[in-house]
């Protein structure tokens, strides 16, 4: 079992695919990591050796931020939309999308469960 950044890696996927398991590191971003090492796309976890793991583990604490720094980064950002009083920051603590998708009948992943009103 491999453990990169916090997180263990399923052992037996393909190492291009196990990789984005941690959060911030998408497909591209997983093989650019994996060209600048050295490391086959078809190798699985399980036969990575423990020099591959250690420079795939360096590759990504240098040049990438990635799970706990990355989430607090992106929630300081979120937070300061709101201190500024900017539209989206407005739209973040109500608590409604943000990016311009209708609120008359869809949105409920945003908005949470229905709040009936006037039912007699």
């Amino acid at each position: 079992m491999a453990r990169i950044s916090g997180v263990d890696l399923p052992k037996k996927k393909r190492i291009e695919y196990a990789l984005t398991y941690i959060f911030g590191i998408g497909l591209y971003t997983s093989r650019k990591i994996l060209d600048a090492t050295g490391v086959d796309y078809n190798t699985r976890v399980f036969e990575l050796t423990d020099a591959q793991a250690a420079d795939i583990r360096n590759e990504i604490q240098d040049k990438f931020m990635v799970e706990g720094d990355l989430r607090k980064k992106v929630s300081m950002d979120i937070k300061g939309l709101m201190d500024l009083g900017s539209y989206r920051g407005l739209r973040h603590r109500r608590g409604l999308p943000c990016r311009g998708q209708s609120t008359k009948t869809n949105a409920r992943t945003r908005k949470g469960k229905r709040k009936t009103v006037g039912a007699a």
